[in-house]
């Protein structure tokens, strides 16, 4: 077989490689937005095929069953969280504590209003026991509560952060920030506030840190 003849032959497939890609991701985004709104039990296979306007048989093919489906889509919400948390910590030193709890709030606010899911799913599987919420839990959500939960004890000891539970402080500061945004909606009809607004995100995530992180940071020396 000659070097053409080998091109030639790699060209369908990698187009079926490409289709299939765009395939998986419009079923994730598919199947986040149901996911969320829905919740696990309340979401179809089929809804989320239609959503995706895809055939339903590629949702098997692609991820074997529902649930993979979840925790695929779910991991997907949680990792660009992630990536856009561990960016704005590296840009702050970490002789600025105080700095990286502001960054902390700024970036959940502003990730929970670009993607919703994140808050929403997390409400729709807290509900009631279950093994998805087990493996959001040990997956996502405790890896992330151990991390900021020590930080928290770190600006209590220096008198930045409000003092009592900080595990209660690292909760009430996460739903301030991603509990309001998932309310979006609610919060425009009834109180007029425009969280797609990014004078509105910033105020209130302005709000937050004067009401959590009251203290100024200590000065070396």
């Amino acid at each position: 077989m000659d070097t053409q003849t080998a091109v030639d032959l790699e060209k369908p497939e990698r187009k079926q490689q490409q289709r299939s890609i765009v395939t998986q991701q419009k079923l994730l985004d598919a199947a986040i937005e149901a996911f969320s709104e829905n919740g696990f039990k309340g979401t179809s296979t089929r809804d989320i095929a239609d959503r995706a306007g895809v055939h339903h048989p590629l949702i098997t093919y692609h991820f074997k069953n529902k649930d993979q489906l979840w925790r695929t889509a779910t991991d997907r919400i949680f990792r660009e969280f992630n990536i856009s948390l561990v960016k704005a910590m590296a840009e702050i030193p970490d002789v600025e504590p105080k700095a990286k709890a502001e960054a902390f709030v700024r970036t959940y606010l502003r990730y929970s209003r670009s993607q919703p899911a994140l808050h929403r799913i997390i409400l729709q599987e807290a509900t009631y026991p279950s093994e998805r919420l087990d493996w959001l839990v040990q997956n996502h959500l405790r890896p992330l509560f151990d991390e900021v939960h020590k930080s928290l004890i770190n600006l209590q000891e220096m008198g930045v952060a409000v003092q009592g539970s900080p595990a209660l402080l690292f909760n009430m500061i996460r739903v301030c920030a991603g509990g309001l945004v998932a309310l979006k909606l609610e919060l425009q009809h009834t109180s007029d506030i425009d969280l797609d607004s990014d004078a509105q995100i910033s105020e209130l995530a302005d709000m937050i840190i004067r009401v959590f992180f009251p203290g100024d940071q200590p000065q070396p020396g």
